[in-house]
């Protein structure tokens, strides 16, 4: 598996593609500059052992934010929009608590993807 890291909209996401085949050939590399924000994202799941997580079902868009970040939850409130082949679909609270968004608005995710942590 190789990793790099591609900028897409100023954010910064590493991604790992396997290679397949036996013959190894690279046809263009590029320097990168170390990423910042390389650190941020692996401190990130440290703060999910005091809460519950909520992953994305299906991939999607996130469309909207329904509450303020650090707001007070109820079981079963629809926390986010997430757009998914032309259709909104809420998300909602697993539990009572205050969310902790790990996503934004106009972000991209795939399945299981962390979007929140209820704590």
């Amino acid at each position: 598996m190789r990793k790099f890291i591609v900028t897409i909209n100023g954010n910064d996401y590493e991604v790992g593609v396997e290679e397949i085949g036996a013959e190894e050939r690279v046809v263009n590399t590029i320097a990168a500059a170390p990423v910042a924000a390389a650190p941020a994202q692996q401190a990130a799941p440290a703060a999910a052992v005091n809460g519950e997580k909520i992953l994305s079902p299906f991939p999607g868009l996130i469309k909207k934010l329904l509450v303020a970040e650090g707001s007070a939850v109820k079981k079963d409130q629809p926390i986010l929009v997430l757009e998914a082949m032309k259709m909104d679909n809420d998300i909602t609270a697993p539990c009572d608590g205050k969310v902790s968004f790990k996503t934004a608005v106009g972000n991209n995710v795939e399945t299981n993807a962390v979007l929140a942590i209820i704590g």
